[in-house]
């Protein structure tokens, strides 16, 4: 992470992931900047990649998709990493795939429409070059799902980190 942050940068960032939608006049107003300051904030905050997208969230279930699993996937060696990594790209339903230790080189979050779609899917991904094999678990509910960072969490990490600035440094600096 390149830079130091503060803590008006994180109240933006809690701001933003519990409204990506907020209005800049409204952000400006929770942390108690001018709107042209807040919007130079939150460009600087994208430019070092730190708020990568504002997107939506959509209730998949709502649009059809009853299935969802995550599929752990083994392959052979490293020489099919980047065929792998192609496939998965090329996949609609995979909507994450993760490198993990453990069980397997990766985790896919998939979703379909049926049970029959799922197996389609699963008998392609095992068809790829140097997929060993796959263990798939389906998702009955969810319970949480979350996509904000809670101010707290990030201002102990960074503080941890040293790479949160103060107001007092700020004066310092000075």
């Amino acid at each position: 992470m390149s830079g130091h942050l503060d803590l008006i940068d994180l109240k933006i960032i809690e701001a933003m992931g519990e409204n990506g939608r907020i209005r800049l006049s409204e952000l400006a107003e929770v942390v108690g900047l001018s709107i042209p300051s807040v919007s130079e904030r939150l460009d600087k905050l994208q430019r070092k990649g730190i708020v990568k997208q504002f997107t939506t969230l959509v209730d998949e279930r709502q649009l059809g998709f009853d299935i969802q699993a995550f599929v752990w996937v083994r392959i052979d060696s490293s020489k099919h990493y980047k065929p792998f990594m192609e496939h998965v790209l090329r996949e609609e339903e995979i909507m994450e795939c993760y490198a993990v230790t453990g069980e397997g080189s990766h985790v896919l979050r998939v979703m379909t429409h049926n049970t029959a779609s799922l197996e389609q899917l699963l008998s392609r991904i095992q068809s790829w070059p140097g997929v060993l094999g796959t263990n798939t678990s389906f998702v009955l509910s969810q319970i949480k799902r979350n996509t904000r960072m809670s101010s707290d969490i990030v201002r102990r990490n960074l503080l941890d980190r040293q790479v949160l600035t103060t107001f007092d440094e700020k004066k310092s600096r000075k």
